[in-house]
């Protein structure tokens, strides 16, 4: 009966060593097949997510460059702004993008810059900084230029085109896009990079009336008038 119990509690402890190194060693071979798995995971959905951030970032430039364009735009029509001093013809797509030199000088927030020269430009000062840098990735610069077929006195009122860009667009020595009767170069919102940085975020016109607005000034102001 010992001899018997020994060979069974032999038996036993025999089962429960093989036991214990096959758990073991599953162990160590489920965990590399989880990280694997979680490797090959991560590297297909690596893309989706940094599109989606790129997207997101891009999304949120726009929605800045909206908003510095109204602002602009609400400005001169309060005339807590001087108008632009830019003129052009009576397109948007017609009138000249600013041609960068690599230098921006935009020492106060709201307020016209000083160079580039050529064009108007102002600085809308979203980071805060007091001014507009071209290494600020929130800072935005319009463009703006008013026309007047009519007249060259602005109180007869004028059509106001605006163009927004990214400040750092103007870290370049190069001419900035536009968009034109044939090829649209507006940045659009979804992006799978930075975006295209010396495109415009936004274009839009509109038109301002100093004095009481009259219909005949509104087609005076246009080609052809309102025929």
């Amino acid at each position: 009966m010992m001899i018997g119990k020994q060979a069974n509690n032999k038996r036993l402890q025999t089962a429960r060593f093989y036991l214990r190194s096959s758990e073991g060693g599953f162990t160590i071979i489920e965990s590399l097949v989880a990280i694997l798995v979680v490797s090959i995971l991560l590297v297909a959905i690596a893309p989706v997510l940094s599109l989606s951030v790129a997207t997101r970032v891009q999304s949120r430039r726009i929605e800045l460059a909206t908003q510095a364009s109204k602002s602009y735009i609400d400005a001169v029509k309060t005339k807590k702004i001087a108008a632009p001093t830019s003129t052009g013809t009576d397109t948007l797509t017609a009138y000249a993008a600013p041609t960068a030199t690599g230098t921006l000088t935009c020492a106060t927030a709201n307020s016209y810059c000083t160079a580039p020269t050529g064009t108007s430009l102002y600085c809308v000062d979203f980071d805060g900084s007091g001014g507009c840098e071209n290494t600020s990735v929130t800072d935005m610069i319009v463009q703006g230029f008013r026309y007047n077929l009519a007249s060259t006195n602005a109180t007869s009122g004028y059509g106001l085109g605006v163009r927004v860009y990214r400040a750092d667009a103007f870290k370049d020595s190069t001419t900035l896009l536009k968009n034109t009767s044939t090829t649209k170069t507006t940045q659009a919102t979804f992006t799978g990079g930075v975006g295209q940085r010396t495109s415009p975020l936004v274009e839009m016109t509109t038109d301002i009336n100093d004095a009481v607005p009259k219909y005949s000034d509104l087609c005076a102001r246009y080609t052809g008038g309102c025929n």
